[in-house]
């Protein structure tokens, strides 16, 4: 068993053992399971899922960091929300948004568009989870 706590700058979102997670990473999804290696990794916006008693639960994360180190997985995250309580209409707006703000800059250096691509990646990791996708 692992445990997995997920804390947000507002309030601890979670704190229990689990079986397996799920982060998405800059450099792609990571599952992890009991005795993993230590890890330290950025989270780029996605989709976190853990598993439990053969539960699978998700939720959409923002960017922040996981640590991973003797069977206790760390997630500090700016948010991290269940399907339930995303609000797709807002999620929308937040894609379209950014949208608009990546296709002024097009033409620009890819670090002054960064910060548009993250809020865009995490309006779409919202409107997938609230989707049930």
């Amino acid at each position: 068993m692992l445990k997995l706590e997920i804390v947000t700058p507002e309030k601890k979102v979670f704190d229990e053992m689990v079986d397996a997670v799920t982060v998405p990473t800059a450099s792609g999804e990571a599952g992890i399971l009991p005795n993993h290696a230590p890890l330290i990794s950025a989270l780029k916006p996605g989709i976190l899922s853990y598993t439990s008693k053969g539960t699978t639960e998700r939720l959409a994360v923002s960017g922040g960091f996981v640590e991973v180190s003797s069977n206790m997985v760390s997630v500090l995250t700016d948010t991290a929300e269940t399907a339930s309580e995303i609000d797709a209409d807002a999620a929308r707006a937040e894609r379209e948004a950014a949208e608009k703000s990546l296709a002024v800059h097009a033409t620009g250096a890819i670090e002054t568009t960064e910060a548009d691509r993250e809020r865009l990646d995490a309006a779409n990791a919202r409107l997938q989870l609230a989707a049930g996708r």
